[in-house]
């Protein structure tokens, strides 16, 4: 069984050896939003999930369940008292209000974040956890750390269990040592006994409890293994576990995912690196960019009829940045960052493909940058998310990469749960190659890739205008388009 804690719902999947969905469920979530504060109940967190996987494991035989692990938000925490109640609701992935202790966190960690490759963002776990330090003092000095999935964890086996290390990066977990940077957190203020045990994903954590069976269904008994991210999670149900294999997941905002043998450090501080339950590395970024444009600015349109229409207009006549809310984080971080178009579509339907064309330009140019960084980037590519549904844009996609991509039969990340918990002590990479089912390759059309070079290079021209794209990104971006 695969779960995924999601922002808009909780999922259960129950998958067969051979990567057959034989069981579904899904509950909606609901948050608060105020300004720069985005909070969820984590108590409805459970409860959610706990009806979705009734509803997954109706008409599954019990015997047939043999494990389970939880994919969540990345960045997303909340305080819990020692018997793994909350104290606080979970503040989430996208809550910014910790900018100030972001800076601090990059501060006084400098040396620790260059060595792992990154910098601590606002919406990062460590920055939101010196936020609730100085702002719920109250609660101290007998609070912990949970991320997302501790909770549900600690829920499904009934007692405390450890971190994943996947979850724990944001919060500033040093996976090249295995060990919290414990100097770094004594100097931010956070108390000694505050962070939680880790282990790396794919650890076998317990057993269900007989009192989560009789909530969820779950078999008691059954093997609760520690999970993965969300954008982990999806690239393992995508099977880009190999040598310079990608998932690019775009839905309402886009993310990359890769293997590397090596760690790929990032001195800009937008790409960062999991670590891989079979130990290499899992380098990627998540640009703010994406589909949510399209449902914002066509409300209640038929998105898929765009989408047809929007192939007579190769290439559009505009230039779109397709960039939702303020502030860019990959390839490039510049919270100032705004969406633009460049000239006045002529109908609507150009309007859609400007901005489809304007998406695909980011996601190569999130390539380019990788490829800057020396990640590899060569092997298969297989794209995820709702932007699959339209296969035009899939087609437009691999034009513009000038590379063929793999759809998937089912790509949401509790797939990817699903093959972790199945893998045991195989490598995940030989179980996600069993379970994973390719549905199409995508093939780039002849002369297309070199149509859409003039429109890309002039976007990574203005988005280096404008102060935002570096100098070097954009000479690099130019000389790979240039061949």
């Amino acid at each position: 069984m695969g779960l995924d804690l999601g922002t808009q719902s909780a999922r259960a999947l129950v998958v067969s050896r051979d990567g057959r969905v034989v069981g579904h469920g899904s509950r909606p979530l609901s948050g608060q939003r105020e300004g720069a504060c985005h909070e969820q109940d984590p108590v409805e967190w459970w409860s959610a999930l706990a009806g979705a996987c009734r509803l997954a494991l109706d008409g599954v035989q019990p015997e047939r369940v043999r494990g389970v692990a939880t994919d969540a938000t990345s960045g997303t925490i909340l305080l819990v008292d020692a018997e793994g109640t909350p104290l606080t609701d979970g503040v989430m992935y996208d809550d910014s209000r910790a900018r100030s202790q972001a800076r601090r966190v990059n501060e006084v960690g400098e040396a620790v974040w260059s060595a792992l490759g990154y910098r601590m963002q606002a919406g990062w776990g460590l920055p939101k956890l010196v936020w609730m330090i100085e702002h719920k003092s109250d609660l101290l000095p007998h609070a912990r750390l949970a991320h997302q999935p501790d909770y549900i964890n600690r829920r499904l086996v009934g007692s405390d269990v450890p971190a994943d290390s996947s979850h724990s990066l944001k919060t500033g977990y040093d996976l090249v040592n295995d060990s919290w940077p414990h100097e770094v957190l004594e100097e931010l203020g956070v108390p000694a006994g505050m962070m939680p045990e880790v282990v790396r994903s794919g650890s076998r954590l317990g057993e269900v409890c007989e009192e989560a069976a009789r909530q969820t269904g779950i078999p008691a008994g059954t093997a609760v293994i520690a999970g993965m991210t969300d954008s982990c999670a999806a690239q393992i149900a995508a099977g880009a576990l190999g040598q310079g294999s990608w998932n690019s997941a775009l839905g309402t905002t886009l993310a990359l995912k890769g293997a590397s043998p090596e760690l790929v450090r990032d001195p800009n501080g937008t790409l960062y690196c999991h670590r891989s339950p079979d130990g290499g590395w899992l380098p990627g970024g998540a640009s703010s960019t994406g589909a949510g444009i399209l449902s914002e600015r066509f409300p209640g349109r038929d998105l898929d009829d765009l989408g047809r229409r929007a192939a007579a207009h190769e290439e559009a006549s505009v230039l779109a940045y397709p960039l939702a809310a303020t502030g860019e984080r990959f390839p490039f971080e510049a919270p100032e960052a705004e969406g633009f178009m460049l000239g006045r579509p002529a109908e609507e339907a150009e309007h859609f493909a400007a901005l489809l064309q304007g998406m695909a330009f980011v996601e190569r140019l999130c390539f380019d940058y990788v490829n800057m960084l020396g990640a590899p980037s060569d092997g298969e590519l297989t794209l995820t998310g709702g932007s699959t549904r339209g296969r035009y844009f899939c087609q437009l996609r691999a034009d513009v990469l000038g590379r063929p991509v793999r759809l998937l039969e089912c790509d949401e990340s509790a797939v990817g749960m699903a093959v972790l918990a199945a893998s045991g002590d195989a490598p995940v990479a030989d179980t996600a190659a069993e379970m994973v089912r390719v549905r199409e390759v995508i093939e780039p059309r002849p002369g297309r890739t070199e149509c859409f070079l003039e429109p890309y290079v002039r976007l990574v021209g203005e988005l280096e205008q404008r102060g935002w794209l570096p100098t070097e990104v954009a000479g690099h971006a130019r000389a790979r388009a240039a061949g």
